[in-house]
């Protein structure tokens, strides 16, 4: 079929989903849409929907109630956007039935736009001056996430009339697959993955790599503790992994695609095997894609949850039905993958950057970014922060201006210790790398790398002995064991960690880690080994002092530890009359004589912090101290 045949295929389904959404979007009628992603739906989303689909109908009117994806405020959630004519679209947060109710009655109804509860306007009205853009909207580049939360996921027309869905397909389906590949290689795309190899030249190899069958893959396999990025996009927009898929399959000739993605993830899959079914149906998979010679077809594969599978041998062998073990590389996937089969695997992120570049060109897309990290970064900013969420930032953006400009800082006025970036196997960065541009390059040099995208952010009140510790035993009950040194050596490292944490590690403890650490990465096969001693060399490197407190003095600076800390009640602060600590200690830890003195059972305290928490504010009297054979002076508590 003609390129001009391809073109008008595709604006048929054009025309058609522009009328759909012009129908909900532009009818003159108002249109609520909440969103009901994982983090909004574990906020109550689902009772919010409810909520205002039952009093649109107590009323009568029509008011259409639209579930949307995550719109990166979890912090906020539940949310809801409504679009009322001649208003401005405003953000609504914190959401419960009650407001749901009040919202529909007294701004659907009438003209007030119940102020209190408005996270911000989605554009500048003149008209509500105090209604501004989110003030993270400088900060941020909305490219992957332009969609989430402001369209349907599972309503393909959504995809296609808001946001030009599948025109980028219609586009490559004209163009030899040299071109496309060209592009990609000018963008400068590397992969999100983790490794960050460039995207371009995995395509080419698997390109020019013969066989009459190919396999592409998008690794949805997502197991990083504190990371959500590639969730939140299934879940919010599917089709744009599609298409992504669609396009880079057509380019190197790939036949067959897996869309994996693991189980725990029930909502991501509900809406991928949703977007497939779609795709099918409008003839943007299976046979002659809109009309062309190009044939594919994408399988939902459930993966089960292991960690290592995140890894692309491991992942290809889970497919095969084996057990997720890594293997030797070369020969690459993208020679001999799946089946023996030449095999391109990207991430979801990856896949779903390449209709952008399509679309508006490899120049476009490499003005974005740094010189040799091109485009956005997406994050899922978690921990000790004031706005988690997710987020999306041009390459180069520094740590302090995610943390402080878009999160807002530390809660509670506490201080800013670390951040823990690019998963388990990530870097723990101190304050003085704050201004430490996020690119591949510069977190790599300072001890950290990008990784998939989670981004923990740690207080004053975290161990970073025990944060180490903490990822490691991740990674070390996620290892799949075929290598020695990733299966002795973590568990080595891990017990060096405990003893340390108990106060009964040694000074030599420090180098021996330090060695440890140099011969896993060494001698691990894959990326999890390779990267696992990360949480240690960075805590060593910048907070080697917390390691020596808790060896040297048996003390832990942030008092987090356990064993090497005690709670105390200090007798001249403590109101005799009060027994809030002694009705809250599950273990009766906490006994008082005829004068009504309280004092803490060292033996019995299990270090629960619930009485401290039930003390009064204005006593202030139990504490928690740390070496835990001195009693606290007045100046020492906290």
């Amino acid at each position: 079929m003609s390129n001009t045949e391809i073109k008008l295929k595709y604006e048929r389904l054009k025309d058609t989903a522009s009328l759909n959404w012009q129908q909900l979007m532009m009818s003159g009628k108002p249109v609520i849409m909440v969103g009901t992603a994982t983090c909004g739906r574990a906020a109550g989303a689902l009772e919010v929907v409810q909520a205002f689909k039952d009093e649109i109908n107590r009323q009568g009117i029509e008011c259409p109630v639209v579930e949307v994806g995550c719109m990166g405020h979890c912090y906020a959630e539940p949310l809801a956007v409504i679009y009322k004519p001649d208003n401005p679209a405003i953000c609504y947060s914190r959401l419960n039935p009650v407001i749901a109710r009040r919202l529909v009655s007294e701004y659907i109804m009438g003209n007030d736009r119940c102020l209190e509860f408005v996270l911000g306007a989605l554009q500048p009205n003149e008209l509500v001056p105090a209604l501004q853009e989110f003030p993270r909207a400088s900060y941020e580049h909305k490219l992957l996430l332009k969609n989430c939360g402001f369209i349907s996921p599972v309503n393909i027309d959504h995809y296609i009339a808001s946001s030009g869905g599948y025109s980028a397909l219609s586009k490559a389906l004209q163009l030899p697959q040299e071109s496309i590949v060209e592009q990609i290689m000018q963008s400068g795309l590397r992969g999100r993955g983790g490794a960050g190899f460039l995207t371009g030249e995995k395509w080419i190899i698997c390109r020019d790599t013969k066989g009459r069958t190919k396999y592409l893959i998008c690794n949805g396999d997502e197991g990083d503790p504190g990371a959500f990025m590639d969730r939140s996009i299934l879940e919010s927009d599917p089709h744009s992994v599609l298409e992504g898929m669609i396009i880079a399959a057509y380019t190197v000739g790939a036949r067959y695609g897996y869309l994996y993605i693991r189980a725990e993830y029930p909502l991501a899959v509900k809406h991928a095997q949703v977007a497939l079914e779609q795709a099918m149906k409008n003839n943007l998979l299976g046979k002659h894609i809109l009309g062309s010679d190009f044939n594919f077809d994408i399988t939902l594969f459930q993966g089960s949850g292991a960690f290592v599978c995140g890894e692309e041998t491991a992942l290809i062998a889970s497919l095969e039905g084996k057990a997720g073990l890594p293997r030797h590389r070369p020969p690459y996937p993208a020679v001999s993958g799946l089946y023996g089969k030449p095999t391109l695997i990207n991430n979801v992120k990856t896949l779903a950057s390449v209709p952008h570049i399509v679309n508006h060109g490899a120049d476009w897309f490499a003005h974005i970014g740094t010189e040799k990290s091109k485009g956005t970064a997406v994050f899922a900013l978690a921990g000790k922060v004031v706005n988690t969420g997710l987020i999306e930032v041009p390459m180069g953006t520094t740590l302090r201006q995610v943390i402080f400009n878009i999160g807002s800082g530390i809660p509670k006025n506490k201080e800013f210790k670390a951040v823990q970036i690019g998963g388990p196997s990530g870097g723990c960065l101190p304050a003085s790398a704050l201004d430490l541009p996020i690119d591949f390059n510069s977190l790599t040099s300072a001890g950290a790398m990008m990784g998939s995208g989670g981004l923990v952010v740690l207080d004053e009140d975290d161990c970073m002995v025990e944060i180490a510790r903490y990822f490691l035993e991740f990674t070390q009950k996620e290892s799949c064991g075929k290598c020695t040194f990733c299966r002795l050596g973590t568990r080595q490292m891990l017990q060096i960690l405990d003893d340390i944490t108990k106060g009964k590690g040694k000074i030599e403890d420090l180098d021996t880690l330090e060695r440890l650490a140099q011969d896993v990465q060494q001698g691990s096969l894959c990326g999890l080994g390779k990267t696992a001693p990360n949480p240690i060399l960075t805590t060593l490197c910048y907070f080697r002092d917390e390691y020596e407190a808790h060896i040297l003095e048996k003390r832990c600076p942030a008092m987090m530890c356990r064993e090497l800390t005690a709670y105390y009640i200090l007798p001249d602060k403590c109101e005799r009359s009060c027994d809030a600590c002694v009705g809250t200690c599950t273990t009766e830890a906490i006994s008082s004589d005829k004068q009504r003195i309280k004092v803490i059972d060292q033996d019995k305290c299990i270090k629960c912090d619930t009485c401290r928490v039930a003390c009064p504010p204005q006593y202030n009297a139990v504490v928690k101290f740390s070496p835990v054979n001195k009693l606290p002076a007045a100046k020492e508590t906290k």
